[in-house]
């Protein structure tokens, strides 16, 4: 990097080149904090001799060493910064390899961020068209949401999985989406947003006539009529219980609104109000009706 007399430009590549040496040998040695300062000096010198990807690289070899220090949101910025590089350079492809990475670093830690980089990398992939690697990003970000009962987030978040997945017409996996878009308004305690989610993937092919639709049929007549019983046999079943676990786990703690009781015939309310000794009289009159035979 030095310059002379004889050499009036530092000659950042080489310099790149031994700073990665430096890098490497500092990690084999357990010696992160040097080895991420290495690496932030490596990508320093691609930037000035404008590698883009070279440096982003080495950002995100940085971030990977503050990982092993246990410094992940730290970690995760130089991973998210290594991402814009990766952009700029026109490999968007590698930028949203680097989020996810980014996100699966942070999700214990911070499930908000979590969701935010599962997002980004989301995004970047509709936009170069690859939707199933996008829909495995929504997928991750959805059930992060559900887990931190975001609800009303991971709502709009399934309905983006759903319609990405009705684009590329992977139609059963839209019914199953339809399940945990109900059971997550039902949460919500918004019975009118889930019937309404149910009436439109009637437009779905095949959806109308599938066990999923008659499932999904059943829980909401349970639930409107606050027969807690039937919306427990509902989501008992296979189909409920065997989706991702997030989405299961909806399902097994979904209770009725009212304490789930279930509503009475009106003849069975007022044999209540008139006592058992009343409701024995009323069985006996109907017993003795036929006592002496039909003729």
């Amino acid at each position: 990097l030095k310059t002379g007399f004889l050499k009036w430009k530092p000659d950042y590549d080489s310099a790149a080149t031994e700073y990665g040496k430096a890098a490497v040998a500092f990690k084999n040695a357990k010696q992160f904090d040097q080895a991420r300062e290495a690496c932030l000096r490596e990508a320093e010198a691609h930037e000035n001799n404008k590698a883009l990807f070279h440096a982003a690289k080495a950002y995100e070899q940085a971030g990977m060493m503050l990982k092993e220090m246990h410094r992940l949101p730290e970690a995760v910025q130089l991973i998210e910064k290594a991402s814009m590089m990766y952009l700029e350079n026109g490999t968007p492809d590698t930028a949203a390899i680097a989020l996810e990475r980014a996100g699966k670093l942070i999700e214990n830690v911070s499930p908000e961020k979590a969701v935010q980089l599962y997002q980004q990398a989301a995004s970047v992939f509709e936009n170069e068209e690859r939707l199933r690697q996008a829909l495995e990003m929504l997928g991750k970000a959805s059930r992060l949401l559900v887990r931190g009962r975001r609800l009303d987030e991971a709502a709009l978040s399934l309905q983006k999985e759903k319609s990405i997945y009705k684009e590329i017409e992977n139609y059963p996996t839209c019914y199953k989406k339809t399940i945990a878009q109900v059971l997550v308004h039902l949460h919500r305690n918004d019975y009118v947003a889930a019937e309404r989610c149910v009436r439109e993937s009637y437009s779905i092919p095949g959806f109308n006539g599938s066990e999923d639709c008659a499932a999904l049929e059943q829980l909401l007549e349970g639930y409107d009529q606050q027969d807690q019983d039937q919306v427990s046999e509902v989501c008992n079943s296979p189909l409920f219980k065997y989706m991702d676990n997030d989405y299961a786990k909806l399902g097994l703690s979904l209770v009725v609104p009212g304490g789930g009781i279930k509503k009475k015939s009106p003849n069975a309310a007022q044999d209540k109000a008139r006592g058992p000794a009343a409701v024995g009289s009323h069985a006996d009159e109907e017993e003795d009706e036929y006592s002496g035979g039909l003729c």
